[in-house]
Protein backbone atom coordinates (compact mmCIF):
# COMPACT_ATOMS: atom_id res chain seq x y z
CA UNK A 1 0.00 0.00 0.00
CA UNK A 2 1.58 3.52 -0.97
CA UNK A 3 1.18 6.66 1.36
CA UNK A 4 -2.23 8.48 1.19
CA UNK A 5 -2.10 10.15 -1.95
CA UNK A 6 0.91 9.09 -2.81
CA UNK A 7 2.33 8.29 -6.44
CA UNK A 8 0.95 4.91 -8.30
CA UNK A 9 2.13 3.83 -11.65
CA UNK A 10 -0.91 1.36 -11.97
CA UNK A 11 -3.63 4.31 -10.84
CA UNK A 12 -2.05 6.54 -12.96
CA UNK A 13 -2.46 4.40 -16.28
CA UNK A 14 -6.06 3.36 -15.38
CA UNK A 15 -7.42 6.81 -14.75
CA UNK A 16 -5.98 7.88 -18.31
CA UNK A 17 -7.57 4.78 -19.72
CA UNK A 18 -10.89 5.44 -17.98
CA UNK A 19 -10.27 9.27 -18.94
CA UNK A 20 -9.89 8.44 -22.75
CA UNK A 21 -12.89 5.77 -22.29
CA UNK A 22 -15.29 8.45 -21.07
CA UNK A 23 -13.86 10.96 -24.10
CA UNK A 24 -14.25 8.18 -26.42
CA UNK A 25 -18.11 7.29 -25.65
CA UNK A 26 -19.13 10.87 -25.47
CA UNK A 27 -17.32 11.12 -29.20
CA UNK A 28 -19.62 8.36 -30.33
CA UNK A 29 -22.14 9.40 -28.84
CA UNK A 30 -22.04 13.22 -30.19
CA UNK A 31 -21.34 11.04 -33.92
CA UNK A 32 -24.82 8.94 -33.19
CA UNK A 33 -26.70 12.29 -32.05
CA UNK A 34 -25.35 13.96 -35.23
CA UNK A 35 -26.11 10.80 -37.45
CA UNK A 36 -29.83 11.08 -36.11
CA UNK A 37 -30.11 14.74 -36.83
CA UNK A 38 -29.23 14.54 -40.41
CA UNK A 39 -31.77 11.40 -41.61
CA UNK A 40 -34.65 13.50 -39.59
CA UNK A 41 -37.69 13.78 -41.71
CA UNK A 42 -38.03 17.14 -39.89
CA UNK A 43 -34.59 18.80 -41.28
CA UNK A 44 -34.48 17.23 -44.64
CA UNK A 45 -34.66 20.38 -46.56
CA UNK A 46 -33.06 22.70 -44.26
CA UNK A 47 -29.96 23.88 -44.70
CA UNK A 48 -28.07 22.93 -41.47
CA UNK A 49 -28.09 19.87 -39.78
CA UNK A 50 -29.54 21.18 -36.13
CA UNK A 51 -33.03 22.48 -37.63
CA UNK A 52 -35.35 22.54 -34.74
CA UNK A 53 -34.69 22.37 -31.12
CA UNK A 54 -34.41 18.73 -30.54
CA UNK A 55 -31.71 17.98 -32.50
CA UNK A 56 -29.99 20.96 -31.16
CA UNK A 57 -30.75 19.75 -27.63
CA UNK A 58 -29.84 16.05 -28.28
CA UNK A 59 -26.65 17.66 -29.50
CA UNK A 60 -25.89 19.88 -26.67
CA UNK A 61 -27.13 17.56 -24.12
CA UNK A 62 -26.08 13.64 -24.84
CA UNK A 63 -22.04 14.26 -24.94
CA UNK A 64 -22.12 16.75 -21.88
CA UNK A 65 -24.58 13.87 -20.12
CA UNK A 66 -21.58 10.89 -20.89
CA UNK A 67 -18.93 13.41 -19.37
CA UNK A 68 -20.80 14.71 -16.59
CA UNK A 69 -21.56 10.75 -15.48
CA UNK A 70 -18.24 10.30 -16.31
CA UNK A 71 -16.61 13.33 -14.23
CA UNK A 72 -18.40 11.85 -11.27
CA UNK A 73 -17.03 8.26 -11.49
CA UNK A 74 -14.28 9.48 -11.05
CA UNK A 75 -14.66 10.91 -8.00
CA UNK A 76 -16.41 8.42 -6.72
CA UNK A 77 -13.37 6.39 -7.54
CA UNK A 78 -11.54 9.01 -5.89
CA UNK A 79 -13.20 8.90 -2.74
CA UNK A 80 -13.15 5.17 -2.58
CA UNK A 81 -9.18 5.20 -3.04
CA UNK A 82 -8.87 8.07 -0.35
CA UNK A 83 -10.74 5.73 2.25
CA UNK A 84 -8.54 2.94 1.51
CA UNK A 85 -5.53 5.11 1.75
CA UNK A 86 -4.64 4.77 -1.53
CA UNK A 87 -3.40 6.47 -4.45
CA UNK A 88 -6.16 9.35 -5.14
CA UNK A 89 -4.79 12.45 -6.73
CA UNK A 90 -4.98 11.47 -10.25
CA UNK A 91 -8.52 10.30 -9.65
CA UNK A 92 -9.46 13.76 -8.67
CA UNK A 93 -7.69 15.12 -11.68
CA UNK A 94 -9.28 12.73 -13.82
CA UNK A 95 -12.30 14.24 -12.61
CA UNK A 96 -11.85 17.68 -12.75
CA UNK A 97 -10.52 17.21 -16.17
CA UNK A 98 -13.77 15.46 -17.30
CA UNK A 99 -15.92 18.43 -15.82
CA UNK A 100 -13.68 21.06 -17.38
CA UNK A 101 -14.40 19.37 -21.10
CA UNK A 102 -18.06 18.77 -20.07
CA UNK A 103 -18.36 22.84 -19.37
CA UNK A 104 -16.21 23.35 -22.48
CA UNK A 105 -18.46 21.09 -24.85
CA UNK A 106 -21.42 22.92 -23.17
CA UNK A 107 -20.32 26.31 -23.84
CA UNK A 108 -19.21 25.84 -27.87
CA UNK A 109 -22.61 23.70 -28.64
CA UNK A 110 -24.56 26.27 -26.95
CA UNK A 111 -23.00 29.35 -29.06
CA UNK A 112 -23.45 27.21 -32.23
CA UNK A 113 -27.17 26.17 -31.24
CA UNK A 114 -27.82 29.70 -30.97
CA UNK A 115 -30.12 30.98 -34.07
CA UNK A 116 -30.45 34.48 -34.67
Amino acid sequence: MTARGGGDDQAYGRAVLYGVCVIGVAAIVFAAVNFWAATRTNCAGAQTRLCDTPAQAAVMIGPSLVLLAGGIGAFVHTYQRYRDGRSWRVWQGAGWFLFILMTAYLMISAGTTVTG
